[in-house]
């Protein structure tokens, strides 16, 4: 079968995977699932995967085929599976988990001491054919096509993850900033309308991004561009300060947001990532705000999104592209000329 694969790192996106023939996988584990992969989400993660940055927080070896927002139709499983058969269309949480470990135990998915991570430590979805596990597969409801729904499988997940977060911290009229409406953000702040009563603000770069923010429930739209971002925040709230703010870009110009835009008490949730946080101890201690980091969603957190997307609570904007386009894509991302979300179809 053709994967989309990793060999070395490097900044040039535009050669970062080769296009490989590779043996298809099989269900050779009890508990093991195969799934044709009908649409794989590309992800900034990706490009960062690429560029090596996380080979110093995961094990990694290459060559490795990327690829960790699947979905598509289970085509073989193992003699124990009762989950799903030959034929199901399924959505693929990114990582397999061992269910025994004490994080495993806790419901804490994400910690399992023994997981697998499609795409950033095992081979992924840029390919014909997945290896999974029952564990890490959610049977798709009718009507559901698993293209649109791919990128859901983390960055819905991890949209979602946060956002849930944030609800139980906000109360009506309350306010809620998201930074940054790409891949994610247009997921988070559609969740974050539909899970709350707050107010929100979406701030972005691009004009395309903050017309899709218009559609999917946000109250008011800064640009930085154009805008100084604290004072449209304050005037917007009050003087309050936002509630809860979900940053989906994690740069260091966005993380220096919070002090200035974060209420007292409040949270600002890291999302996104590349940038770091420099913010002197006195003004977290002045303002008692955090910084709250994120990762993906847990197994469960995706059945749940999941219910979101099949009441129609919760919108994908996507575009299509064949896995030879591959490399492409990963330019385009780097140039931030992808509104929503980019879906590989091997």
């Amino acid at each position: 079968m053709e994967a989309a694969r990793l060999h070395e790192y490097t900044d040039d996106m535009s050669e970062g995977l080769a296009i490989d023939e590779v043996d298809r996988p099989a269900a050779t584990g009890p508990d093991d699932v195969i799934v044709e992969v009908e649409g794989a989400g590309w992800c900034q993660t990706d490009n960062h995967i690429i560029e090596g940055m996380w080979a110093e927080y995961v094990p990694q070896e290459l060559p490795m085929t990327l690829g960790h927002e699947n979905a598509g139709t289970v085509v073989e499983t193992g003699d124990n599976v009762d989950l799903v058969s030959p034929g199901d269309p399924v959505i693929c949480h990114p990582v397999q988990t061992c269910g025994t470990c004490r994080p495993c135990r806790l419901g804490e998915t994400m910690y399992c001491e023994n997981d697998a991570f499609n795409g950033l430590t095992t081979d992924g979805g840029f390919a014909e054919y997945l290896h999974t596990s029952e564990r890490s597969v959610i049977p798709l409801p009718d009507g559901v096509d698993p293209v649109d729904i791919a990128p859901h499988a983390d960055a819905g997940i991890t949209a979602y993850h946060a956002v849930k977060k944030a609800v139980a911290e906000l109360n009506p009229g309350d306010h809620a900033v998201v930074v940054g409406v790409g891949g994610l953000g247009h997921i988070g702040l559609q969740c974050l309308d539909a899970m709350s009563a707050a107010r929100i603000t979406a701030v972005d770069l691009k004009e395309s991004a903050l017309d899709l923010a218009d559609g999917y429930g946000a109250d008011h739209l800064v640009n930085p561009t154009e805008e100084d971002v604290p004072a449209e925040i304050e005037a917007i709230t009050d003087g309050t300060g936002a509630t809860q703010v979900l940053d989906f870009v994690g740069e260091d110009v966005t993380t220096s947001y919070a002090p200035d835009i974060t209420a007292a008490g409040g949270d600002h949730h890291i999302i996104g990532y590349g940038g770091h946080v420099h913010e002197p101890s006195q003004a977290l201690v002045d303002g008692e705000f955090s910084f709250v980091g994120n990762i993906v969603g847990r197994y469960a957190e995706l059945q749940e999104l999941v219910a979101l997307v099949e009441q129609g609570d919760v919108d994908l904007h996507t575009s299509r592209y064949e896995l030879g386009e591959i490399n492409t894509v990963a330019e385009k991302l780097e140039h931030r000329e992808i509104d929503g979300r980019a879906v590989i179809t091997p």
